[in-house]
C-alpha cells in the first residue's frame, strides 16, 4: 500500500509516522508513506496557500490551486482508490471504514487547515471527506496521522500477531472482553476462574459473553446497528 499525505504542516506528521507499528511495517516494504509540503505547490514567492474568505468572517481558507496542482501531480505518476480529505463534518471515522481503506493500494489524505479549504476542493477534487469526531483540531494533521495508524495496523503482516488486529473492540460491532495477564492475584484481585481452566469452548463463550455485555452496558448504539 502508498499513502501520500498531503499537509501545511509536515513536521507535525513526522514523530507519529515513525515509530512502533507504523515504522516497522514501513521498514518491510509493507506501507509506503509520503508527506508532501503543499507549500512546495504555491505560485509565488511567499509560498502562500492561504487567503481571506469572500464573504468575510474571521479565519483563512485554504486556496484551491496549491492543492490542485499538488493533486494533478501525484495523480500524474500513480493511480489513486481514494483522495481523502480530512474535515469534521465528514463521515465519521470506523473500524468498518479502516477495514474498507485497508483494502486500497493507494491513497490520498489531503489534511485541512485555517478554517478548511475552499468548497471548489471539496466538490471536485476529492473523492471522500472523513472526521474522526464530533470536534476541531487545529489542523487536519493528527487526524491522517490517525486514519493512517488504523489502517495500516492491519495490512497482512504489520502486526506480528495477525488475530490480535482481528479481535480488537468494533472488528463485530461490539467491544473486546476485559484482558488479564500475570499475576493470577492481586491485592485480593483475582482472574476469572474460567480464564485459567483450560477449557477453550467455555472461555470463548465467556469472551463473547463479556463483549455482548459491555458493548450493551457502554456502548448500547453498537448493538442498535
Amino acid at each position: 500500500m502508498r499513502i501520500d499525505i498531503i499537509t501545511a504542516l509536515p513536521e507535525l506528521l513526522t514523530g507519529p509516522l515513525d515509530h512502533s507499528i507504523i515504522k516497522r511495517a514501513r521498514q518491510k516494504g509493507i506501507v509506503e508513506i509520503h508527506i508532501h509540503n503543499l507549500r512546495d505547490y504555491a505560485f509565488d514567492k511567499h509560498k502562500t496557500i492561504d487567503d481571506y474568505p469572500f464573504s468575510g468572517g474571521g479565519g483563512m481558507v485554504m486556496m484551491i490551486e496549491p492543492i490542485d496542482l499538488a493533486l494533478a501531480d501525484l495523480k500524474s505518476k500513480i493511480n489513486y482508490d481514494e483522495i481523502i480529505y480530512t474535515s469534521p463534518d465528514g463521515e465519521l471515522f470506523t473500524q468498518k471504514l479502516a477495514n474498507q481503506l485497508s483494502c486500497r493500494e493507494n491513497l490520498i489524505i489531503l489534511c485541512g487547515h485555517y478554517k478548511g479549504v475552499d468548497q471548489r476542493v471539496r466538490d471536485h477534487l476529492v473523492t471522500r471527506e472523513i472526521s474522526i469526531g464530533d470536534y476541531v483540531l487545529t489542523g487536519g494533521e493528527l487526524a491522517a496521522a490517525i486514519l493512517t495508524d488504523a489502517i495500516v495496523r492491519l495490512l497482512p503482516g504489520a502486526i506480528s500477531d495477525e488475530e490480535s488486529a482481528l479481535t480488537d473492540s468494533f472488528q463485530d460491532d461490539l467491544l473486546a472482553p476485559p484482558l488479564y495477564t500475570r499475576p493470577k492475584e492481586y491485592k485480593g484481585w483475582k482472574v476469572p476462574d474460567i480464564l485459567l481452566s483450560g477449557n477453550d469452548k467455555e472461555i470463548e463463550n465467556w469472551k463473547m459473553d463479556q463483549a455482548v455485555e459491555r458493548t450493551r452496558r457502554l456502548r448500547p448504539d453498537l448493538l442498535q446497528e
